[in-house]
């Protein structure tokens, strides 16, 4: 499967490498192909240097030790061609899974829950855990 990842996903697994979130990306780089996008990467990148500017470097060995597909996401954006989302910084999230082909999109981002679209299915960590975590002993 094509699994698209957000980033407060890859955020949470590189603060917290023992958690739950954290559990899910591995299963996922393990068994799927991870799609991040350039904006998802440059996301990340805004909020490590405001946030968290003393751990930085971490986001570079991160995304250096893992085997991920990267999607260009597009420059510009109509906003009447796809789902409604509640945040309007959230579509450029939410187009790349879509343009990518992806199947599904984790992201711990509440204002995912009602935008209705058939693909990708969107998962938060929590929900894709559940699914996982007795079919391969996590519980």
């Amino acid at each position: 499967m094509r699994i698209f990842i957000d980033s407060n996903i890859v955020i949470s697994s590189i603060l917290f490498p023992d958690g739950k979130v954290a559990k899910v990306f591995s299963h996922l780089l393990e068994n799927h192909t991870v799609i991040i996008s350039s904006y998802t990467k440059e996301e990340c990148k805004k909020v490590f240097e405001n946030k968290f500017p003393f751990k930085k470097e971490l986001l570079g060995i991160f995304f250096d030790g893992i085997t991920f597909e990267e999607f260009k996401s597009p420059d510009t954006i109509d906003e009447n061609k796809y789902p409604k989302v509640r945040d309007i910084k959230d579509l450029p999230v939410l187009v790349s899974a879509i343009l990518s082909d992806s199947d599904i999109l984790i992201t711990g981002d509440k204002d995912f829950e009602d935008v209705k679209i058939d693909k990708p299915l969107i998962f938060t960590p929590s929900k894709y855990f559940e699914l996982i975590a007795e079919k391969y002993g996590y519980i």
